[in-house]
This record gives structure tokens, sequence and C-alpha cells, in this order.
């Protein structure tokens, strides 16, 4: 099959067609086959799509940031050691694929990105696999919205692909798949989908707040002539001259009335509507929708600061209870799909977490000392981790106990650990020595010591 030229044209990833409007609730079925199409109308009259959700700018946000951060984590891949320990398999051909160039037009940051906006926009994200013998070579991405997904006669799964107005149908072991949320089923679910409403009422707030600017803020209504019957073309007239008064040009212009000539307007104004607050509204439901929480994205609550402890404990459990999973996902995804399956119980890949205090320096270093002094990890691998050279004597594991290497752990007492380790804390150098000569010293020839010609 030709490889889908997916960098060709952005747009063609929301799809073609009409933008008709379709009834129903989004559970039914011609709703769904319209948000695969790439359009479908809410209850609000809005056309909800892939394209005119990431119109809203918190869903740009909420998809940009959850796909540029897991972009550029990276992904290692490592063997499981005999002594229960892993090593780093650089080597392997997995790592050329996941972690440096799933394809010649991409890097594997930005495969990674469009995989996790896939599955942020349609619940599912696709790629073709070019395999070599049972080795995966590349991973082409697929249009979600040109893949349908199904079962054949023996009840396995394939895949339906559209390329180029023709249809193809892939196995299984052709493509992969990672799938957002799922209830089991052979997709993930689509947040598009089924938070229409939401997105739908949040693209006609926007749409008001920007017609209300456009019209300069004026309001629209009926004019009252009075008892005066106006003809068809005094109508027109009359209509005609008061679209020319609308706009910011016109702003603060007086318009003539003729006599017994009274406006009425019709709707309301913004601030009786909740515009504003409406808006605000939308923002956190978007966000929720998106497994984001809005302080992430710049909106703060009222009274919340976009600083301080607390904000970074918001991240930590950001990380923590909504990344981490999808992290999960992926990794799971990469070792069953990709990987023979002589090979799962050894290799296996792994997005490198520790990627998101790069910019943390306080906290690497909190890390480092945790670990050095504890005997969890050599100064050499500190080292290696920051790029830093190699340095004479730095592979040994020590604990904070007078930092001594392992190996000579035992030949010390808790007592004398703790007392030397105190003494040359305080003192430096060796203490214990010192402190023996300077009593030998000073009992010459007295009060037991040793006689003096000795």
């Amino acid at each position: 099959m030709a490889n889908w030229q997916w960098m060709g044209s952005a747009l063609r990833w929301f799809g073609t067609g009409d933008s008709g409007k379709l009834s129903g609730a989004p559970e039914d079925e011609p709703s769904r086959r319209a948000i695969r199409r790439g359009y479908a109308s809410d209850s609000a009259g809005q056309v909800v799509n892939q394209r005119t959700t990431l119109g809203l700018p918190t869903a740009w946000a909420c998809v940009r940031l959850k796909s540029d951060v897991v972009g550029s984590m990276g992904m290692g891949v490592h063997e499981k050691a005999s002594d229960g320990g892993r090593v780093d398999r650089t080597d392997h051909w997995l790592y050329d694929l996941v972690h440096e160039e799933p394809n010649r037009d991409q890097t594997a940051s930005e495969f990674w990105s469009s995989m996790v906006a896939c599955v942020d926009l349609w619940g599912n994200g696709y790629a073709e696999k070019e395999m070599l013998g049972q080795r995966v070579t590349a991973l082409t991405p697929m249009a979600p919205h040109l893949v349908k997904v199904c079962r054949n006669n023996n009840n396995e799964r394939v895949y339906h692909f559209t390329d180029r107005g023709k249809v193809e149908e892939l196995p299984a072991d052709k493509v992969f798949h990672l799938r957002g949320v799922t209830l089991g089923g052979d997709q993930g679910l689509s947040a598009i989908e089924l938070g229409r409403r939401t997105f739908g009422s949040a693209i006609a707030a926007n749409k008001t707040a920007a017609d209300t600017f456009h019209g300069g803020l004026q309001l629209s209504g009926f004019m009252e002539t009075g008892a005066q019957s106006l003809k068809p073309e005094q109508r027109a007239d009359l209509i005609e001259i008061f679209d020319a008064f609308r706009g910011d040009a016109m702003r603060g212009r007086i318009v003539p009335l003729e006599k017994d000539f009274k406006f009425s307007p019709l709707r309301m104004n913004p601030s009786e509507v909740q515009l504003l607050e409406s808006r605000s509204w939308d923002v956190e439901e978007i966000c929720r929708w998106f497994g984001m929480f809005p302080i992430l994205i710049g909106h703060a609550a009222k009274g919340q600061t976009m600083w301080g402890s607390g904000v970074e404990q918001i991240l930590l459990g950001w990380q923590t209870l909504l990344l981490n999973p999808l992290l999960r996902r992926i990794e799971q995804a990469v070792k069953q799909q990709l990987l023979p399956r002589g090979e799962r119980k050894r290799v296996y890949a792994e997005i490198n977490r520790e990627a998101l205090m790069a910019a943390d320096s306080a906290a690497r270093a909190a890390l480092y000392s945790a670990f050095g002094q504890n005997g969890v990890m050599t100064r050499g691998e500190m080292r290696r981790r920051e790029n830093l050279p190699a340095m004479p004597g730095d592979d040994f594991l020590t604990v904070q106990s007078n930092l001594v290497p392992l190996d000579q752990l035992g030949s010390l007492t808790p007592e004398q650990g703790a007392r030397s380790a105190l003494l040359n804390l305080l003192f430096g150098g060796d203490v214990d020595g010192m402190i023996d000569a300077r009593v030998k010293a000073a009992m010459l020839g007295h009060n037991g010591g040793p006689k003096l010609e000795d």
C-alpha cells in the first residue's frame, strides 16, 4: 500500500464534505458516522468536529500541552538482567524505531506527539507497520478519520483504510493501534463525539461574543413606527440606514429617527446572559474532557495564584493521576504490538519520566543526593545522566554512614561507624588516630603509661 503522505496537508486530517446539520443524541449511529466523516452539529446548532474544536483556545492548549510533554520525554529500550536489574539496549532495533526515527518524515518527538493528539481528538491513533521479517522497520501514521476497525468472519480484527479513494483491508498485525479510554471494545472513545454538546456551547459562546463586538456592542431590535404604516420599500430603506450605522467605525454616530419612531431592543446584552461567566465555565468543562487541570493552561480560579507550592502539587497530581496512565498505555502498546512474542519477557520500552525534572535543578539535586547517600546510584551514573565526563573512582555505591564503600561496611561496628562519621564531620581527617596519639603522649612515664625510655 502506498504510504499516506500525512504531512502534505493538515486539513485532510479533519475530513471534507458538506457541513450539514444532523439531529440526534451523541450516542446514536448517524451522529457517530457524522463524527467519523468530520462533521456533526450539537443542540446549540454549531458544527462540532476536530477542526472546529481545535479552534477553541482551551481545547488547543489542552491537546498541545499533553502531546508536547509526552513527545519531549523520550522513550528508552531496556533488557532485564539476570541479577534483577536492567541493561540499556541502545543497540536494539526497537530503540531506533521508538527513540530515533519512526519513519523517514518524522522525528520520534513529532511521531509520539501526533499519536497523543490523535488519541485526544479521535480516541485512537493509528500507524501502518512496515515489516522486515519479525522486525518493524517503520511506523507510518494513518489519518484516524480514514480508518474503520471491524471484525471479519473469523472474528479477527481488521482495519479498513481509505487511501486516495481506495479502501484497503489491513490485518491487525500490520497496524500499530494506540487506544484512548475504552470500554473493552476495538476502538477508544472520542472526547469530541461524547462531549460535542459541551464543545458546541463553547463554540456558540465564542461566536456570540465575536458577533457582539463586530456589531460595536450594539443591540438588534424592532423599530416602532407608531401609527404610521410603512410600505415595503420604506422598510427596506430603514434596514439599510441602520445597517450602515453598525460596527466599530460607526460607534458614537447619531442616527436620525422620524416622528413617532421608537427603537425596541430585542437581544439581551452580554451581562444579562452572563456571557463572560459562561465562557469561564466552558474552560473548566473542556479541561475535564481532555484530562487537564485548568491552571496548567493558564486558567486560574478566582483567588488562586499561578505560582507557589500549591501549583507544584497540582502539577505533580496531573503527572501521577492523568499523565502516567497514558504513558503506561503507550509502553504496553509498544511492547505488545511491536516486539516479537519471544522478546516481550526480556525487552521492554520505557518513557523517561525524569525528563519532566530537566528544568528543575533543585529537584534533580535532591534526587541525586538521596540516591548517592543511600547506595542507590553511583556518582558515575549521576554524572552520565548529566552528560558529564567520567571521573576516576566514581563507580562505587556509598551510604550516608561516613560515605564509605558498601563492601567496607561490615568491618565497622555501628558504634564505630557512627562515632567516626560524626568526628570526621566535625574535625576532618583521621580523628581516632589523632586522639590515641595524644593520650599516649600525655601518659608518658606515669599513670600506667609507657616508660619514658621506651
